[in-house]
């Protein structure tokens, strides 16, 4: 097993102009949720948050551009448990595929350093570079280079759309009889009480296809982007795999790659996904999980503890290479189950 040197965990931010005049303990609660204000005002105490290099008070009011760096006592952070059997897909000598489960983080962020895929998977193979990032709770291929002159090669190739990704997703709803492509902008979502959620506006073209289909079912109205509101252009492909009376199986190919691209989209569409708290039936349930609220009436209507997305296969040319590689992941065990039951007309 690798001999890897103890790393300390620094999360660094600096401070956008909409944060400007809040308190800071009344920020961090904001922002990270994960614990109360009163937690916060202890930390900051303790001297884990530091402001532009400093210590200070929790009652210091924040500027634009501030610094804000969190340094934890890790005696202090219990971070959640997670599940560590990821499955190794393809390896050689200067990367490696693994099939990520549904329930860790890739990479350190937030209440997650030691207990995230990137870590888990050096304590076996020792330092490497993550290629392509997932959600926390979506599975599928996950790609790491050996070296630091692979992950750029690999990096490049994702940036240059030269990688073709498939995704399964499972939604509730009827999804239209026919493959499209939905093209849009995604843009922050300001009717969810949820600020990182995103919503998708479907340009002119896709409108019009999909309200050419009788078997649409999804939303008709898409209300209008406001004025200087920040947005980005994205493009998805889906194709339906299993189309039920309730819920369907949609493989999903996006030729750009946003922060929650597909399942922002779905949603919006009319399509929400099975399983997430945030682009699912109710995005409540997203502030209920943070604070461990959820109910079990609130579980069954989930159908899942993940997102039904799984990030089935990626297929790339690495250059210098004759023949192109092909990874593919298997389904974990709950995204399985629910979908051999759509897929056998139960739901």
């Amino acid at each position: 097993m690798p001999n890897l040197p103890e790393e300390k965990r620094i999360i660094e931010t600096t401070l956008l102009p909409e944060n400007a005049g809040k308190r800071l303990d009344q920020y961090l609660a904001d922002r990270f949720t994960y614990r109360s204000r009163t937690q916060w005002q202890e930390a900051v105490s303790r001297g884990e948050i530091l402001l532009n290099g400093k210590s200070v008070r929790s009652s210091r009011v924040l500027r634009s551009g501030d610094v804000l760096a969190f340094v934890p006592d890790e005696a202090t952070l219990q971070e959640p448990f997670v599940d560590t059997s990821y499955l190794v897909l393809l390896e050689r000598k200067d990367f490696f595929a693994v099939a990520k489960p549904p329930a860790i983080p890739v990479h350190p962020s937030g209440r997650f350093f030691h207990n995230t895929l990137l870590k888990v998977v050096e304590k076996d193979f020792g330092k490497v570079y993550l290629v392509n990032r997932l959600d926390r709770e979506t599975s599928g291929v996950t790609l790491f280079a050996k070296d630091p002159e692979t992950a750029k090669i690999l990096s490049r190739l994702f940036e240059e759309r030269k990688v073709e990704k498939k995704y399964l997703a499972i939604v509730h709803g009827s999804f239209p009889d026919t493959a499209f492509t939905a093209g849009g902008i995604l843009t922050q979502d300001e009717f969810s009480p949820v600020n990182k959620k995103r919503r998708f506006i479907p340009d002119e073209k896709t409108l019009t296809f999909l309200h050419s289909l009788q078997s649409y079912s999804g939303r008709k109205r898409f209300a209008p982007l406001k004025k200087n509101q920040d947005f980005e252009e994205c493009a998805t492909f889906f194709s339906p795999v299993k189309i039920g009376r309730k819920m369907s199986i949609v493989e999903v190919t996006p030729s750009t790659g946003r922060l929650h691209q597909i399942r922002a989209v779905l949603c919006s569409l009319g399509f929400p996904m099975a399983g997430d708290k945030l682009y699912g039936l109710d995005d409540t349930f997203f502030l209920k999980y943070t604070k461990e609220l959820l109910t079990e009436e609130d579980k069954k209507i989930l159908l899942l503890s993940h997102q039904a997305l799984h990030a089935q296969s990626i297929s790339f040319s690495f250059p210098g290479e004759k023949d192109p590689i092909f990874i593919k992941a298997p389904m974990p065990e709950e995204f399985l189950h629910l979908y051999q039951k759509i897929m056998s007309a139960i739901l």
